[in-house]
C-alpha cells in the first residue's frame, strides 16, 4: 500500500510551518505544529487505506468478471431482475451481440408466462438460503423468437458493492427435445396400443353394469339401490378419464417451499374416516427436525394419499400404516410409508407403475404411474420392497430446499 496521502498532507503541514518559520518568525516546531502534522499523519493513513482498498475492490471485480468470462456455461448477474452482468455463454444463449443488447432489460423479460410465478417463488427461496439452490428447468424466449429451455442454479453474492444474484445455467433444449423423440420413437406405438386397450376395457365393464341396469328401469323394475350402483358406475368412469387428462396434460407446477410434516398431517386427517370404516390405523413418526422442500403442495398431497389408499386396501382385514419421515441424509428426505398387507409378488414389482398394470380388481394402475410421474418432476426417487403377505413398504426420497438435482431413476427391490 502506497503512502501517498500520507507525505502529501504531512509535507503540506511542513511546508506551512516553514512558510511561518521565515515569513512570519514564528518557532518552528509549536503545539500547534505537532498537533497538525499527527491530524495530517492519521487523515493520509485513512486515506491511503480507502485507496488500497477501493483499487483492490476493484482489481477483485475485475478478476471476478475475467473468471465469468472463462466459463463455457453461461452466467448471468441481476440486481432487481435486471441484467448488470453477463457472460459471452449467456449472450450467445440469448441470441444477443452484446451486453448492451441486454442492459434496461430484466430476466422476467425472456421467461415465458406460465414460467414467471415458478421463477418468482424461487427467488424467494433464493433470498432465504445461505448457499445456492437446487437446479430448476425454466422456458424461455431468446431475442430473436425462438423458444428454448435451460436450467439455472442461483445463490446471493455482493457485486459492485451491491447485494445481486449469480447465476449459472444450461441451454437444455436439444437435450430435452432429443429425449423427447427417443421416447416416443421407442415408446408411442406401444403405449398408444396399450392405453387404448386398457380404456376400452376399464370403461366397458361400467357402462355394461350401466346398461343392465338401465333395461331394468324400463321393465319398471326401479330399486333405489340400483340408482346408486349406476352413479357409482359413472363416477368410476369420470375418475378413470380424470387421470388420463392428469397424465396428459404438460402442466409448468409453481414449486413452493413446503415443510413435508404439515403435508403429511393434513393428507392423514383426510384419510381417517377411511381408515377407521376399514379397522385400520395409521401411526406416523417424524424423526427430529425435517428440512423444507420445494415442492407443488397439491401433486405432492395427491401422491400421499394414493399410497396410503393403496396401503389401506391393502389390508382387507384391517392393520396397521406406519409412515416415517426423517432426514435421510444431507440434502434429502425419506418418506418410509409401510403396510401390513397381503404383498406384492417379487416379480410383479418392476412393472408397477406402468398403466393398466395392477394388483387389484378394480384398479388401472394409473395412480401409482401418477406418483412416479409426480415424484420425477420433485427430481426425486420412489423405492418399493414387498413381502408376500408381510406388508409392502414404499420410500420416497426428495430433494431439500437446498440440495442439488437427485438422479432421475426408479429402483425396485
Amino acid at each position: 500500500m502506497k503512502h501517498m496521502g500520507q507525505i502529501s498532507l504531512v509535507s503540506i503541514s511542513i511546508l506551512f510551518s516553514i512558510y511561518q518559520r521565515f515569513f512570519e518568525h514564528h518557532p518552528f516546531f509549536t503545539l500547534d505544529f505537532l498537533i497538525f502534522t499527527a491530524i495530517a499523519w492519521v487523515v493520509g493513513w485513512q486515506y491511503d487505506k480507502a485507496r488500497y482498498l477501493g483499487k483492490k475492490a476493484r482489481d477483485s471485480e475485475e478478476s471476478y468478471k475475467k473468471l465469468i468470462d472463462s466459463l463455457p456455461e453461461p452466467v448471468y448477474i441481476t440486481q432487481d431482475h435486471k441484467f448488470i452482468y453477463v457472460n459471452q455463454a449467456a449472450l450467445s444463449m440469448a441470441r444477443a451481440k452484446n451486453i448492451e443488447e441486454l442492459f434496461g432489460k430484466t430476466i422476467m423479460d425472456f421467461i415465458v408466462p406460465e414460467y414467471k410465478e415458478r421463477l418468482l417463488e424461487r427467488y424467494k427461496q433464493i433470498k432465504k438460503a445461505k448457499q445456492p439452490v437446487n437446479t430448476i428447468v425454466y422456458k424461455a424466449r431468446r431475442l430473436d423468437g425462438t423458444i428454448f429451455y435451460f436450467e439455472a442454479s442461483s445463490m446471493n453474492i455482493v457485486f459492485g458493492g451491491k447485494d445481486a444474484l449469480l447465476s449459472i445455467g444450461k441451454d437444455i433444449t436439444d437435450r430435452k427435445e432429443q429425449t423427447d423423440r427417443l421416447l416416443q420413437k421407442s415408446e408411442k406405438l406401444a403405449l398408444l396400443g396399450q392405453m387404448a386397450a386398457g380404456i376400452a376395457h376399464e370403461i366397458r365393464n361400467p357402462l355394461t353394469s350401466i346398461k343392465g341396469f338401465i333395461q331394468l328401469f324400463k321393465a319398471n323394475q326401479q330399486q333405489d339401490e340400483y340408482f346408486d350402483i349406476v352413479l357409482a358406475e359413472l363416477e368410476r368412469i369420470n375418475s378413470i378419464v380424470g387421470e388420463f387428462l392428469f397424465l396428459a396434460k404438460p402442466t409448468a407446477a409453481v414449486f413452493i417451499e413446503k415443510d413435508v410434516t404439515v403435508l403429511i398431517k393434513d393428507v392423514i386427517t383426510l384419510m381417517n374416516t377411511q381408515s377407521i370404516l376399514n379397522s385400520v390405523e395409521i401411526f406416523v413418526d417424524f424423526e427430529g427436525v425435517i428440512p423444507t422442500i420445494s415442492c407443488e403442495e397439491n401433486q405432492l398431497k395427491q401422491v400421499f394419499l394414493n399410497l396410503l389408499k393403496n396401503a389401506i386396501e391393502a389390508m382387507p382385514d384391517g392393520g396397521n400404516i406406519f409412515v416415517k419421515v426423517k432426514e435421510r441424509e444431507e440434502g434429502n428426505i425419506s418418506i418410509k410409508i409401510t403396510d401390513q398387507g397381503v404383498g406384492i409378488p417379487i416379480e410383479r414389482i418392476a412393472t408397477l407403475g406402468e398403466p393398466f398394470y395392477t394388483t387389484k380388481e378394480k384398479g388401472t394402475g394409473l395412480g401409482l404411474m401418477t406418483c412416479f410421474r409426480i415424484i420425477e418432476s420433485h427430481n426425486g426417487q420412489l423405492l418399493i420392497q414387498s413381502e408376500i403377505n408381510q406388508g409392502t413398504t414404499i420410500e420416497i426420497v426428495l430433494p431439500t430446499i437446498t440440495q442439488p438435482l437427485l438422479k432421475k431413476e426408479y429402483s425396485y427391490s
